[in-house]
């Protein structure tokens, strides 16, 4: 294979599917003609020119394209890929259909008229069949794949979606929670609810302790109004307790 066509670069995954040469009986019409011809030595160069460019003549299709390859004293490759190729047909001369050989022509997209032509091939509606089941294949994968391109776009795009309205939640739930520690703290502090809970308890125990005063009993032995009331701060009777005593000895005569 690799001395057969040498000529042939391939990439890594193309395989060769289809390759021959012109069908040896395509030099019939130029035997016919230069047989005669040789005579007057004029037949000569046209028998050796066919015999040549029958044999340095090479048609390949692989996966990816077809290829041929020309030329006598000069080496000339053409390819064309599959996804380019916009048409084929094949015909065959009268020589063609007596012995099983003909001519597959290949159009291109964008392309003026045919652009490649497998000349005196044989069984030329075989290699039209390969031709064209290879491009129905190239065609319906390439279709294949942009709709699982597009299968893909839309989940992506949908889940965009989904995390474009997960972090809006966040953000709102989050901007709620803020509102409402504001609003909390908008209220009254700590610091104050703590100086007015002292304030009330510190009244009501001044007053509690005032109202007790007077009618706790003085000190007898020292004269002294009792030590709850000095440190609670309230303001002593002004009569004094021991004028108002009563002596117990003392009776009366009458």
């Amino acid at each position: 294979m690799e001395t057969e066509f040498d000529w042939l670069t391939l990439d890594e995954e193309e395989e060769v599917l289809w390759a021959d040469t012109p069908h040896p009986y395509s030099l019939v019409p130029a035997l016919i003609v230069g047989v005669p011809l040789s005579l007057v030595i004029i037949g000569i160069p046209l028998l050796v020119g066919s015999y040549l460019s029958f044999k340095n003549t090479n048609y390949v299709v692989t996966t990816e394209a077809l290829y041929k390859k020309t030329g006598v004293l000069s080496r000339s490759v053409q390819r064309i890929e599959f996804d380019k190729v916009q048409d084929t047909s094949y015909s065959q001369t009268f020589f063609g259909a007596q012995f099983g050989y003909g001519t597959v022509d290949i159009s291109t997209a964008g392309g003026s008229g045919v652009e490649m032509s497998f000349q005196n091939v044989a069984e030329p509606q075989s290699l039209q069949s390969l031709v064209n089941e290879r491009l129905k294949r190239g065609r319906s994968g390439d279709a294949g794949s942009k709709g699982k391109e597009a299968v893909l776009d839309d989940i992506v795009t949908e889940l965009r979606a989904i995390r474009e309205a997960i972090e809006g939640d966040a953000s709102q739930s989050v901007e709620g929670d803020a509102s409402h520690a504001m609003g909390t703290s908008s209220g009254t502090s700590p610091t104050e609810t703590g100086e007015h809970d002292f304030d009330l308890t510190s009244d009501s125990t001044s007053d509690s302790t005032s109202d007790s005063a007077p009618n706790s009993p003085p000190d007898s032995n020292t004269g002294q109004p009792d030590s709850n009331s000095d440190q609670t701060g309230s303001s002593p009777d002004p009569l004094e307790p021991t004028e108002f005593e009563f002596d117990a000895s003392v009776t009366d005569d009458r």
